[in-house]
């Protein structure tokens, strides 16, 4: 993936690059299946999107650019994800290995 690309997440859950002003739609590399999600993710859905990653709370926190307490506030229940966070754990749902790439921090040009 290039590192200069420019992403935009869709209302739909789509996620499109950016090129000369045109969307472009991402397509993973591998076909991916979705997974029902529900509206408002609970601790069950939040805990199963991290572990069907394979990251520990500290690495998907990292990964989301929260606090780890965060995470862990959410798969006990104490709160529940809303606005922003309740979206890209939708679009983490059904295209996981696009939004941790796009997430993941810009090397800097040497």
């Amino acid at each position: 993936m290039r590192s200069n690309m420019r992403l935009r997440l869709k209302a739909d859950g789509r996620i499109v690059e950016l090129r000369d002003g045109h969307e472009v739609p991402l397509v993973p590399d591998m076909p991916v299946v979705p997974e029902p999600v529900a509206v408002r993710p609970g601790e069950a859905e939040v805990r199963d999107l991290r572990r069907r990653a394979q990251l520990t709370q500290m690495e998907f926190a990292a990964r989301l650019g929260v606090p780890v307490e965060t995470i862990r506030n959410w798969e006990q229940g104490k709160r529940m994800p809303r606005g922003p966070a309740r979206a890209l754990l939708a679009v983490i749902a059904h295209a996981p290995e696009t939004v941790f790439a796009a997430l993941a921090p810009v090397a800097a040009d040497a």
